[in-house]
């Protein structure tokens, strides 16, 4: 599966369009508790767990869309976005991953 955050393929024909898939993660409010509790864990003011839980989470997003693709026989995804949000409010500090894109089945050579 091609995932490009560009809107063509260079050296490829895009086929059929076959609409728009996304893939969601949430990241719990416990793990700030858990991060933040351990201050050793920063270092050179990044928090490298933090930034491990944030990618499995993208990870599990971009997975969840590329299913989504691969059930309407996409073979690609163009003008993939990824947004994080903060939840807030009475969910705590949840962050929510979403990734999104139009799949997309393009042909299969690489030479036009």
């Amino acid at each position: 599966m091609i995932l490009t955050s560009a809107n063509t393929l260079e050296n490829k024909k895009i086929i059929e369009y076959k609409g728009l898939v996304t893939g969601e993660s949430l990241i719990g409010a416990n793990i700030y508790k858990d991060l933040f509790s351990g201050v050793r864990d920063v270092v050179g003011g990044r928090t490298s767990r933090y930034e491990d839980e944030i990618k499995k989470a993208r990870d599990i997003a971009l997975k969840s869309m590329t299913e989504k693709a691969e059930q309407l026989n996409a073979n690609a995804v163009i003008g993939l976005k990824i947004s994080y949000d903060n939840l807030g409010g009475t969910m705590g500090n949840t962050i929510l991953i979403t990734a999104y894109g139009t799949a997309i089945f393009c042909e299969e050579n690489e030479n036009r």
